[in-house]
């Protein structure tokens, strides 16, 4: 199996059609339909790369994103950020968090399939 990709959204059709796509391109994908939850599984599952919605039930996305990239343990994870925030505000926010990468809703599935391999080298 390929890299494992964690991708946390809680938008369900954003998650089934990344999913998809990505275990085709020969991923292996875990996710989580809230903050919690996708906290719970970066820690546990240490993926080797996160997909992160910003806005979601519970936790959002920037704070997962700094709780994870302030901890030695998954600070190297990368993380791409995907979301409807599109000010210039918003993709500050979310490189002060640490954030690798911030990608804008509605977005194209070859920009992210691009990001995903500038960090990750597919067997």
């Amino acid at each position: 199996m390929g890299n494992k990709i964690l991708i946390v959204d809680d938008e369900r059709d954003i998650v089934e059609t990344l999913v998809f796509m990505l275990k085709q391109k020969g991923y292996e994908c875990i996710f989580a339909n809230d903050g919690e939850e996708g906290l719970k599984l970066a820690k546990e599952e240490e993926p080797d790369l996160i997909i992160l919605d910003v806005m979601m039930p519970k936790i959002n996305g920037y704070k997962i994103c700094r709780l994870l990239k302030y901890d030695a343990r998954y600070k190297k994870i990368p993380i791409i950020m995907i979301t409807a925030r599109g000010q210039e505000q918003d993709k500050a926010i979310g490189e002060e968090t640490g954030a690798d990468e911030y990608i804008t809703k509605p977005f194209e599935f070859s920009t992210v399939i691009e990001k995903i391999e500038k960090y990750l080298k597919v067997d």
